[in-house]
């Protein structure tokens, strides 16, 4: 065989990955799937958790920052590290990482030890996710095959949401609250090893990694969240509270001269340059504040003042999930005409309307009065704005600046969930201290003997008492998270533009384009 016919000989394994594109599109699918899916399949065995290893409710919300702090804070240099080192090769890496952390998690005996597991997740979540994406360019050719392709990774990331919740009622309530973990290590070791026979290589890229901008931002991120817990708990004179504060302002600001004077950034500051673009970051950050928080809250509401079993609980969120997606899908379609500006306006002030309505809820709210109409009304608000903030994120950016831009608000979502999330923690700390200092006298009067020795061990009163400090921690959260949304609306009604480059550039590209995750 001469040497031009060995050239021209496919390498091993081209052959099953040319032939096999579907198979590598459930690869890919079920990455996101796998990822998506765990930001909300621990939310409904949250409960479980709390008992089992101990939590108080502050400390609690730390199962769902840990996680989504690290993805959020390392997504971009994921997306790096793939361009740099190879995609598929840091697409698997990222799985593996991820499968041993939920294999870790599920294992913990104590809180920290689930907490860190959390963080690794989250480190191999955000290794894997951007490199899933950008693995359909290189393995789908452009045209209609590559946009079938993007509309099922779309489908997948909208799904997911609710996809967790229910699997996570279901895995809870008939296994226990550790499968939620556990059950990523089959998927996670199955993906692992169909990634090398059916996805290609990438070429790989000459560059830079962005370490200290990496560390700098997720570090001073994870030093602002815990300084808002630890007031909840401590009060904001604390020492260690004032000095997470300190450190939080240190590292963010040094975050911000690395990047001023980084060769190649994770985070280009000149995404900022553009007025719509940086109102887009900061409408995601405000909502996704909300959002997290509307779950968190809930969630316990459902469980432990409702008295709904796990699977209850994730069948009670679905009708939010069917209004996001009826909403994403009016926006889609309508987008192109009217432009970003009105339905970041309209979805803000419907998704606020919702949570101003959750501030009402109390120990004799009903699931349909209390938690199903304002959260189909908050569902179909976010449904507005999810499709319509991906795609003004990335409008009018250069080809060679999309992924950045995207990845920039996919990282401003998690982020601004975790910080969110602490903030609506401390609230309901202090509402909640506030109410129990309101219901113990009464409860000391009517208690048992058993109730009360309980109490004393415990420092937790038991219902009614206890639906009463919780309902109002819940209520109070609330109102915060309306003001969240309101510097959403109020950042659509004056820094969004209507810009007929704008519009020329939707009506190319809603199409194709899907919810975000």
């Amino acid at each position: 065989m001469t040497t031009s016919q060995l050239q021209a000989q496919p390498k091993p394994g081209a052959a099953r990955r040319e032939g096999r594109p579907g198979i590598a599109l459930t690869v890919i699918a079920a990455c996101q799937l796998m990822v998506v899916l765990d930001a909300t399949i621990v939310n409904i065995a949250l409960p479980d958790i709390q008992d089992a290893l101990r939590f108080s409710t502050t400390d609690l919300s730390w199962v769902l920052s840990a996680y989504t702090l690290t993805f959020g804070g390392l997504l971009l240099l994921g997306g790096r590290a793939g361009d740099i080192l190879g995609r598929r090769r840091v697409f698997m890496a990222g799985i593996l990482v991820f499968t041993l952390a939920s294999l870790l998690g599920g294992l913990a005996q104590e809180p920290w030890q689930l907490l860190a597991a959390r963080a690794l997740q989250g480190v191999g979540g955000a290794i894997a996710s951007p490199t899933s994406l950008a693995l359909i360019t290189t393995t789908f050719p452009e045209g209609p095959e590559r946009n079938r392709a993007f509309g099922v990774f779309a489908a997948v990331s909208a799904g997911g949401g609710a996809i967790g919740l229910l699997a996570g009622g279901m895995l809870t309530e008939w296994l226990d609250w550790r499968w939620v973990l556990f059950v990523n290590v089959p998927i996670g070791i199955l993906i692992a090893f169909l990634a090398p026979l059916y996805i290609s290589e990438s070429e790989r890229h000459p560059g830079r990694f962005d370490i200290a901008g990496a560390l700098t931002s997720t570090a001073g991120m994870a030093s602002l969240v815990y300084g808002f817990i630890r007031a909840s708990e401590e009060g904001w004179r604390d020492s260690l509270t004032l000095g997470s504060f300190g450190a939080a302002v240190v590292l963010l600001a040094a975050f911000a001269v690395v990047e001023s004077r980084a060769r190649e950034p994770i985070t280009p500051l000149r995404m900022f340059a553009d007025r719509n673009r940086s109102g887009t970051y900061v409408i995601m950050l405000s909502l996704a504040a909300a959002m997290f928080g509307m779950f968190f809250f809930i969630v316990l509401f459902v469980q432990n003042v409702l008295g709904y079993s796990p699977i209850e609980a994730g069948l009670a969120f679905l009708p939010v999930t069917v209004a996001i997606i009826t909403g994403a899908g009016l926006s889609q379609r309508l987008l192109p005409v009217l432009g970003p500006k009105p339905f970041m306006v309209t979805g803000s002030a419907i998704t606020g309307i919702g949570l101003f309505w959750q501030t009402l809820i109390s120990p004799d709210s009903s699931y349909v009065s209390g938690v199903l109409g304002p959260m189909v009304l908050f569902g179909f608000g976010m449904g507005l704005n999810f499709v319509t903030l991906t795609l003004t994120a990335v409008s009018g950016v250069a080809q060679h600046e999309a992924g950045a831009a995207s990845g920039l608000l996919n990282a401003t979502q998690q982020v601004g969930g975790s910080l969110g999330l602490s903030i609506l923690v401390t609230v309901f700390g202090t509402a909640g201290r506030n109410e129990a200092e309101k219901q113990v006298p009464s409860f000391l009067a009517q208690a048992t003997p058993e109730q009360q020795a309980e109490f004393a061990k415990t420092q937790e009163l038991p219902a009614p008492w206890g639906h009463e400090v919780l309902t109002e921690g819940i209520s109070t959260s609330f109102t915060a998270a309306v003001a969240m949304v309101l510097l959403a609306l109020l950042t659509a009604v004056v820094v969004i533009r209507v810009r007929k480059s704008d519009l020329e550039a939707l009506s190319g590209t809603a199409g194709a384009a899907g919810p975000a995750a």
